[in-house]
């Protein structure tokens, strides 16, 4: 069976590497380390999931999301987002573009495996 696609963004290496050690056994992890990688990636692909970081240098995860629901063919994909900020605002912001759940960095392997599954098999 094909594993399912997540796109994990994040600038920060050390952040994108536990996301995939992670994930690895049981998704097939695209890792992308800015927002206009991602961006780059989803012209070409349409990956289940993307986790996305909210706080990046050059092109933040709420704006790099902004653009990703403008594309056509990448509306409907689900997104989690990862914030290591107990910031209201983001969170709020990012809801009104339709995210489907927010992680708290450093993430819990199991937290993050719950939330996968939970949008991914629902």
């Amino acid at each position: 069976m094909e594993k399912l696609r997540i796109l994990a963004v994040d600038d920060n290496s050390i952040s994108l590497a536990a996301i995939e050690q992670e994930l690895k056994k049981e998704y097939e992890v695209i890792p992308v380390n800015s927002g206009s990688r991602a961006l780059q990636y989803l012209r070409r692909e349409k990956p289940d999931l993307i986790l996305l970081d909210i706080q990046m240098a050059q092109k933040d995860g709420i704006e790099t999301l902004r653009e990703i629901r403008e594309m056509e063919k990448c509306k409907e994909i689900p997104v989690i987002m990862l914030t290591s900020k107990q910031d209201k605002t983001s969170v709020v912001e990012t809801s009104k573009l339709g995210i489907y759940d927010y992680i708290l960095k450093p993430f819990q392997g199991e937290d993050l495996h719950k939330r996968i599954d939970r949008v991914l098999k629902a």
